[in-house]
């Protein structure tokens, strides 16, 4: 699978890149949630993970700038958060086009779960 991650932790983007490349799939990443969007109208990803708190352009302003531009379904958008963001705010998210949420720390199971399961589809 082709990959994009979104989040402005390097140490994160780094072990997500060493985890999915040890299984097989093509992770690329950025830091900036405006270039995150930037790379989603560019290229074709299989799955985008999505940090929710960024500092100046955040998760939520990604996934209203994807809404905006009309892209928000052409790639599953998957949450990728340790933030305080409520179940009800991960459903509005999700009514909008996101495909689903992981919360971290994440558990390499539900990563692979959740990467099995865009594959069904």
């Amino acid at each position: 699978m082709k990959i994009l991650g979104i989040d402005d932790n390097i140490d994160i983007n780094n072990l997500m890149k060493d985890v999915l490349e040890a299984l097989g799939h093509n992770f690329t990443f950025t830091n900036n949630g405006r270039e995150g969007v930037k790379l989603i109208s560019e290229q074709q990803f299989d799955a985008v993970f999505l940090d929710v708190a960024m500092p100046e352009f955040s998760g939520i302003d990604v996934v209203d700038a994807l809404l905006k531009e009309g892209i928000i379904k052409k790639q599953p958008v998957i949450l990728f958060t340790a933030s305080s963001i409520t179940n009800s705010e991960i459903q509005e998210l999700i009514k909008k086009g996101v495909y689903s949420c992981i919360r971290k720390p994440v558990e390499i199971d539900a990563l692979i779960l959740t990467l099995k399961n865009l594959n069904s589809k």
